[in-house]
């Protein structure tokens, strides 16, 4: 068994420390999973650890030291950390003991699978990785295809994003596209609708007739979907409020209308 790493200075560490940042993380081609649950779905699903990280301290549960165990016997290398180092990289919240370095995934519009019963989220240029990972999470909760990515947008992989999937990412295709323009060709191509959300719209979202294949179209936090891409949806839907708030956070609506699509589908 390899030596307990407890300094910052290890290279391992510098790593960890060196994939916080987007374009290290891209160049790389790996991101950093927090906690017991997220790296073992990701175990689970089948992406590629590159480094199991571990406070044996830390890490309670036999369920989660087999895990680890197994993995190590299967050639997957383990970093084990004391309790202090692991919590200044990578444990702010809690004890968890467990991380990993996982390699990323690429994936555009071709690779998403499209079925008659498939419900997309696609998100234009969202800046908050929160909401992201919220998002990733309500669209795996609700069964839903994918989401796709649209223009300057936030990374998947960031550490906040993964941290609020709990895990979803890696049972979610996220993929991304530079153009809304490709977007939409692809929604047309392969017989997916589109509704896009705005609170200027004329329908309300509980009126609609949800037929998937389709794909719901969010605008960004601050400025929402531009008219020209709203004018190229299919419908456009808004959500009722009734009280002094005129807007939504981008992860309650997308919410909203996942789940109003789901119990259409019942």
């Amino acid at each position: 068994m390899a030596d307990t790493i407890s300094s910052a200075a290890n290279p391992l560490a510098k790593r960890v420390r060196l994939l916080a940042d987007r374009k290290h993380r891209r160049r790389e081609g790996a991101f950093v999973v927090e906690g017991l649950q997220p790296v073992w779905y990701a175990v689970e699903a089948g992406w590629e650890i590159e480094t199991l990280i571990v406070a044996p301290s830390l890490l309670t549960g036999q369920a989660a030291q087999r895990m680890v165990d197994d993995r190590e016997r299967a050639g997957v290398p383990v970093a084990r950390l004391s309790g202090e180092l692991f919590k200044r990289l990578v444990d702010r919240d809690g004890p968890g003991g467990l991380a990993a370095i996982v390699r990323s995934r690429t994936g555009d519009l071709s690779t998403l699978d499209v079925q008659p019963g498939s419900i997309f989220v696609a998100l234009h240029r969202i800046a908050n990785p929160g909401n992201l990972g919220t998002i990733i999470r309500t669209v795996d909760a609700v069964g839903g295809a994918g989401v796709v990515l649209i223009g300057e947008t936030v990374d998947a992989y960031s550490p906040a994003a993964v941290k609020a999937s709990m895990g979803s990412l890696f049972a979610v295709d996220v993929v991304h596209t530079p153009d809304a323009g490709e977007f939409f060709a692809w929604a047309e191509d392969r017989g997916v609708s589109v509704l896009a959300t705005s609170g200027t719209a004329d329908d309300d979202h509980w009126d609609a007739g949800y037929e998937p294949p389709l794909a719901f179209l969010l605008g960004s936090e601050r400025e929402g979907l531009p008219d020209d891409l709203l004018a190229r949806a299919t419908r456009r839907l808004r959500i009722p409020m009734v009280g002094t708030v005129d807007s939504l956070n981008i992860g309650v609506a997308a919410s909203i209308m996942l789940y109003e699509a789901r119990r259409a589908a019942r």
